[in-house]
């Protein structure tokens, strides 16, 4: 099963594995509603946190370039598909929030996860919304989270729409104007490992930096 899994996650991030499953079980339409459930799924359902976005879209911009998909028409099923998951993930926020957080962890959810992207909120407000859709995780649980804490809908909306299409578009075209580059085609797999690098970097910067700020607990002790 974990295989298996693991199998898929490579074709999507491999451009000449992903141009044949498009064209072949998936080709047509049902190419771009498979694209269409997978950054769905990431942004609007809380399961979805272990998919590879950032190296999807690129390698979606990389197989548009190559003549495999219509890249003004993915850019708008993508742009849609993650300004709804979000949409979705903000409604389950402001309706189930409560019980998630007391959610016990499986395998496909950690209440880690959410306590962080809560943290985060904390400190950038409705800002999230944006940052979060370029840190790998926290783009699932962001909308969730503005969701449960009490956000405005017309305020998320803002924050969803731009975040969305700049990141749809940003990394789409970025695989776009790249895929037939020699060099970046010649090393695909280290190109997508820098873009999942880049991508994880905020994370580790906030995770250092919380721990040197953590207050250092001195024991003290009482003469008698």
């Amino acid at each position: 099963m974990i295989e298996a899994l693991i199998d898929f996650l490579r074709i999507l991030t491999t451009p000449d594995r992903l141009l044949a499953l498009l064209s072949t079980v998936f080709a047509g339409w049902w190419g771009y509603a498979l694209l269409f459930a997978i950054i769905f799924a990431e942004t609007g359902l809380l399961v979805g946190f272990f998919l590879p976005g950032d190296s999807l879209l690129f390698t979606v911009g990389v197989v548009a370039g190559a003549g495999g998909l219509n890249i003004f028409a993915i850019n708008i099923v993508l742009m849609v598909a993650a300004i709804v998951g979000d949409a979705v993930g903000y409604m389950l926020g402001r309706h189930t929030g409560a019980r998630i957080f007391d959610r016990p962890d499986s395998r496909f959810f950690k209440r880690e996860h959410l306590i962080r992207t809560q943290q985060f909120y904390e400190k950038h407000g409705g800002k999230t919304i944006i940052y979060a859709r370029f840190i790998p995780i926290l783009r699932t649980f962001a909308p969730f989270v503005a969701g449960v804490a009490g956000m405005s809908y017309p305020r998320f909306l803002s924050f969803n729409i731009f975040g969305g299409i700049g990141w749809i578009l940003s990394l789409t075209m970025l695989g776009y104007w790249l895929g037939n580059v020699a060099l970046v085609r010649a090393h695909f797999e280290k190109v997508v490992l820098g873009i999942i690098f880049l991508s994880v970097m905020p994370i580790a910067f906030e995770l250092i930096r919380s721990a040197r700020t953590k207050p250092v607990r001195t024991g003290t002790s009482t003469a008698d």
